[in-house]
């Protein structure tokens, strides 16, 4: 059943990078297991859209920005999603790239507290990053990504495991909706860390490098269904180990190992770095991966990873989120813009997707059954309400 794992396994550990921890470190700390409800529905939303991404790069064999440029036929329209989608991910992954490769840093901080090495960190990480993508070939990254999602899966679900957790709580939680004063912002943002747009195009585009038949389909929905639900699973593990910390003052997840560490001894803090530092590289490994996918078809490149162009992007996506971490500098501007840019990408390629999927001429006997557009639709809806939320936060009104 290994070898059928592909992309799926990077979409999950994309997702599950230091904003989620944190997200899922709050949710836990501030209102217990009541809002694992809320993960449990964001996991879901991202299966539905990522096997519709999914389906199109394998039955199409292109990926999701070819697709749009073809079936698009109003030049405004196709010039104004192909604008949303660059600014979106471009210019978005190399901001929150200094993040993935900041929670990467933690972790090794907490594993080699060496303060003569501390500042270099952020280099080593994005040195280690730049050849692991410059020497690879997607096989090799696959096996890289299964190795680091494993040892990722581990330590957290270890640590969740050591509190003890109250399992008939957790299970309340996940089928008993509940909304806490104050827990729709968590709720918004921690779906909103799960459901990521980019991972759309990442997907489609991973999925034509490894399967070239539409028999293949199978697979794909299994592969798909199996990583991201494993990488829910860890996004709960998170959850529920800071539901379980006897600490007020969590702020993200090393300060909730710290926390386990008078229970459960130093081994609690080394397993949540650990975790750590494997979530900050595999986010720092498929954000720059994911934006130069996307340049290559928007340009039009042909996709290949070994291009000079596709290096180039990623290349610089990297460079950014070292240089921004190295010397502290926070571009909140270019932050917001790309967050506006975010809220605007997530509902209108879930409507384009839900779209796609239902054109006989792209998809043929595997369009969308009449099931899977309901499911589509209430994730559109989802999306769109996402979307609007996250650009009225931006601009202050929420």
């Amino acid at each position: 059943m290994l070898k059928k794992i592909g992309p799926g396994v990077l979409v999950a550990a994309a997702f599950v990078g230091p904003g989620t921890l944190t997200m899922c470190t709050l949710a836990g700390a501030q209102f217990g297991y009541a809002l694992i409800w809320a993960l449990l529905v964001s996991v879901l939303a991202t299966i539905v859209l990522q096997g519709m991404a999914g389906r199109i790069g394998v039955v199409a064999q292109t990926g999701l920005v070819d697709v749009v440029r073809t079936e698009l036929k109003t030049p405004w329209i196709k010039k104004f999603v192909i604008v949303v989608v660059l600014a979106a991910i471009l210019i978005g992954n190399a901001a929150y790239e200094a993040g993935n490769i900041g929670g990467a840093t933690l972790g090794l901080e907490q594993l080699f507290p060496n303060k003569t090495l501390i500042s270099f960190y952020p280099t080593i990480v994005g040195i280690f990053i730049f050849l692991l993508l410059w020497f690879s070939s997607y096989k090799i990254l696959e096996r890289v990504f299964v190795g680091l999602v494993g040892i990722m899966g581990v330590s957290f679900l270890i640590c969740a495991l050591m509190t003890k957790p109250a399992f008939l709580d957790i299970l309340k939680g996940m089928v008993v909706p509940a909304m806490p004063e104050g827990g729709l912002f968590t709720v918004i943002a921690l779906v909103g860390t799960t459901v990521v747009p980019y991972n759309l195009f990442l997907h489609a585009s991973l999925v034509k490098q490894k399967w070239k038949s539409s028999k293949e389909l199978k697979t794909v929905k299994w592969d798909t269904v199996v990583s991201i639900g494993l990488g829910g699973l860890v996004s709960m593990a998170i959850l529920v180990t800071a539901a379980s910390v006897p600490m007020d003052n969590i702020n993200n997840a090393l300060d909730m190992a710290k926390a386990l560490e008078p229970l459960f001894g130093k081994m609690a803090v080394y397993f949540m770095a650990i975790g750590l530092l494997a979530a900050g590289i595999t986010s720092a490994i498929t954000a720059p991966l994911a934006a130069a996918f996307v340049a290559s078809s928007c340009f039009n490149w042909g996709g290949k990873m070994d291009d000079r162009r596709f290096k180039f992007v990623w290349t610089l996506v990297l460079l950014c989120g070292v240089f921004f971490l190295s010397f502290n500098i926070k571009p909140i501007e270019v932050i917001q813009f790309a967050q506006v840019a975010n809220g605007l990408l997530l509902p209108i390629m879930a409507i384009l997707l839900l779209w796609i999927v239902n054109r006989k001429n792209v998809m043929g006997e595997h369009k969308n059954t009449a099931f899977q557009n309901i499911l589509g639709f209430a994730i559109v809806g989802f999306a769109i309400f996402l979307g609007i939320k996250s650009i009225l936060k931006v601009m202050g009104v929420y």
